[in-house]
């Protein structure tokens, strides 16, 4: 008899951990509240104050008042959830519902982005937006589909512009003999040499550091990063000569996509088109305000004239001629002015 007592407990125990462990789990990994309303887990590598970030708010509201408060998105900023690689990774497999990226990382899984860190390929701010908001930028929001990966929007990231320290960029020439920190990119290596310059890659959280012990004479970057990382400390010339426009962009795990009804997805691609609009606005005001604190911290700024880069970087363009990419950059010429 006692056995048999001692059996049924143990066999209740073991029900009872299995239970709580299995409720853990689908608490863990439900995405619908308790109430049935259905949220989203987003995540990004910015501060609260950052453009990307407050659009994003923006957008969760949105998407709250748009589906009368059945859909919202949990928002998680400054990498608590990973770097960049960690989210694009936790997408794929369905953990993680939203994250933004540079296209920049996403060239691994959708080669055809490296088109955007070639450079002068856009004309100007306008060119670019027609670009994005246009059928090639489309087309290429969805091109990751395969690796579980599908953009919803762009995001303004600037242009990238030299800051040296000791001379102004006025023309190729002024580049030569100068180490200018780059990213671990074949194409931004390829861009330096062909300017002149001697391209140096150095990981963007030792570049403080090698300005000050001229490691490197420069590098390169958006004017609100320039001055986000005081980097102005070191360099005191900015020369705007705008050779690339790398976007950023909202992507979410096609797992998540695939779940959702048609109304809700489009909720959902309403509130980050909006997102998208309202992030541009916010950048272009923190790329004016940025200019401006730098200018009167001394940085003198001049503005190049970018023909002559232009003519420097032509031979960047020819092992691209009849591939997917040499395609799109005609695409992406037919869209400029005067064309």
């Amino acid at each position: 008899m006692k056995k048999s007592v001692s059996n049924f407990l143990s066999g209740l125990l073991i029900g009872i951990i299995v239970s709580v462990s299995s409720f853990a789990l689908f608490v863990k990994y439900n995405k619908n509240s308790g109430d049935g309303k259905k949220v989203l887990k987003l995540a990004h590598n910015q501060d609260n104050k950052h453009p990307v970030h407050l659009a994003l708010v923006q957008m969760k509201k949105r998407l709250e008042e748009l589906s009368n408060g059945t859909i919202s998105m949990n928002i998680h900023g400054s990498s608590v959830l990973g770097n960049t690689a960690n989210c694009i990774e936790q997408l794929s497999t369905g953990k993680l519902d939203l994250s933004t990226s540079s296209v920049a990382n996403m060239e691994a899984f959708v080669p055809e982005m490296g088109l955007f860190s070639l450079p002068y390929i856009f004309e100007d701010g306008e060119h670019y937006w027609n670009v994005l908001n246009g059928k090639l930028g489309k087309t290429l929001l969805q091109a990751g589909e395969s690796k579980k990966l599908r953009g919803l929007c762009y995001f303004d990231a600037g242009s990238r512009s030299f800051y040296t320290k000791n001379k102004a960029i006025n023309t190729p020439d002024d580049l030569k003999g100068l180490k200018i920190r780059v990213m671990s990119s074949p194409i931004a290596i390829d861009m330096v040499k062909c300017l002149g310059g001697s391209a140096t890659p150095i990981a963007f959280g030792e570049l403080y550091g090698a300005l000050q012990q001229g490691v490197v004479d420069g590098a390169e970057n958006n004017p609100p990063s320039f001055y986000t990382t005081k980097h102005y400390n070191v360099c005191k010339f900015l020369s705007m000569d705008e050779h690339t426009r790398v976007p950023d962009t909202l992507l979410i795990s096609t797992i998540t996509w695939d779940k959702l009804s048609p109304q809700e997805r489009k909720w959902l691609q309403i509130a980050a088109d909006e997102a998208s609009k309202l992030q541009r606005e916010l950048w272009a005001k923190k790329t004016t305000d940025a200019l401006k604190a730098v200018e009167e911290a001394g940085i003198k700024i001049n503005y190049p004239d970018k023909k002559l880069f232009m003519e420097k970087v032509k031979p960047m363009y020819k092992p691209y001629e009849g591939s997917k990419i040499g395609n799109m950059l005609k695409e992406i010429d037919k869209l400029k002015k005067g064309k």
